[in-house]
C-alpha cells in the first residue's frame, strides 16, 4: 500500500480553494489541485453498492473500504512521487467519516469567506459573461434576477448553500479537530502568515513560497461551466478592496451566515480575521 498522506481541501466556493492549490503546488513534496472527480467516482460507487443496490447483499463493508481506498490510488498512480495529495472537492466536508477511516491522521482544509461576497463573487462573474447561459442556473426563472440567483445558488444542493451546510456539518461533528477553516479574507491579506499555520496543522515542514508568482488556470473547464475566469488565480496573491454589485438586503441577509466565526461549541481550528468583515468593501476576486 503506499505510503502517500493524503489530505483535502474543501470549503465554499470562489474562497481561494484553487489559490491555496495553487499555492501547495510550489512545493515539490505535493500534488494540489482544482476540484477532482474522486469525490464523485466515490459516491457513484456507493449508490451502486448501497442498500437497495443490485450489489448491496453481496459486497461486504471490507470490500466497499478497499474499493474506495483503490479510487484514490487508481486515480493518483501518476503522483506516486508525491508524499504528500491533497484532493479538492467541496463535498469532503460532508463525508469526514469516511475520511477518517480511510486516511487516519489525514487533515482537511476548508477555505472559507463571508457568504454575502461569495455570492457577489459570482455575481460579478455572471455579469462578466452576459451573451452566455451558465450552466448553475437550470431555466430562465432561476436566473431571472440578482434574486433569483442568489436564492438559487444559497439552496441546500446547490453551489454555495451545499457546501455551506456541508461545512456546518463538519465543524460540529465528531471530526472538527481534523477541520481548519481558512478564511480568505486573511490568506490573501496575510499568506506568508496563514501558510506556516497551515503546514503546522498538517505536521509538514516549512516551506519558502513565492506569493508573487503564483499561477493557476483552467479554461477549458470554465467555459464548459459557461462562467469564464473562475478558476483562474492572479499572479500576485495580494487583497484589493471594492464595493458590492448585491443589493444592500441581499447583503445584509447573506453577511449573518459566517457561523465559523464562533467556535464555542465546535472543536474545529480556524484561521480568520477577528474582526467581522460584514462591510461593503471587501477583498478582490479570489478563483473558487
Amino acid at each position: 500500500m503506499s505510503q502517500t498522506t493524503y489530505h483535502f481541501i474543501s470549503g465554499l466556493p470562489r474562497s481561494g480553494s484553487t489559490l491555496l492549490a495553487a499555492l501547495l503546488l510550489q512545493n515539490p513534496r505535493f500534488h494540489a489541485g482544482m476540484t477532482s472527480p474522486v469525490g464523485s467516482l466515490f459516491r457513484g460507487m456507493l449508490n451502486q453498492l448501497g442498500a437497495g443496490s443490485e450489489f448491496g447483499s453481496v459486497v461486504t463493508k471490507e470490500q466497499r473500504r478497499r474499493l474506495t481506498r483503490g479510487i484514490f490510488e487508481s486515480f493518483y498512480a501518476d503522483q506516486a512521487d508525491k508524499e504528500v495529495i491533497f484532493d479538492t472537492n467541496r463535498m469532503w466536508c460532508a463525508h469526514m467519516p469516511v475520511l477518517m477511516d480511510q486516511f487516519p491522521g489525514s487533515k482537511v482544509i476548508a477555505c472559507v469567506r463571508n457568504v454575502a461576497w461569495v455570492m457577489d463573487s459570482v455575481e460579478r462573474r455572471y455579469r462578466s459573461n452576459p451573451y452566455e447561459i451558465t450552466r448553475l442556473f437550470n431555466d430562465d426563472i432561476e436566473r431571472n434576477t440578482v434574486y433569483s440567483r442568489v436564492e438559487t445558488l444559497a439552496q441546500a444542493n446547490r453551489l454555495v448553500g451545499y457546501p455551506w451546510t456541508a461545512l456546518k456539518d463538519a465543524f460540529y461533528g465528531e471530526h472538527a479537530s481534523s477541520l481548519l477553516i481558512v478564511d480568505y479574507d486573511l490568506l490573501a491579506q496575510a499568506p506568508e502568515k496563514v501558510m506556516p499555520l497551515i503546514y503546522q496543522f498538517i505536521d509538514e515542514p516549512a516551506f519558502q513560497h513565492d506569493f508573487s508568482n503564483v499561477n493557476y488556470d483552467a479554461p477549458e473547464f470554465d467555459a464548459q461551466l459557461g462562467l469564464h475566469g473562475m478558476h483562474k488565480v492572479r499572479n500576485s496573491v495580494s487583497y484589493e478592496k471594492r464595493a458590492s454589485i448585491l443589493p444592500p438586503d441581499l447583503f445584509e441577509k447573506y453577511a449573518a451566515l459566517s457561523f465559523w466565526t464562533n467556535t464555542s461549541q465546535s472543536g474545529a481550528n480556524v484561521i480568520a480575521v477577528k474582526a467581522s468583515a460584514t462591510e461593503k468593501e471587501a477583498g478582490h476576486e479570489p478563483a473558487s
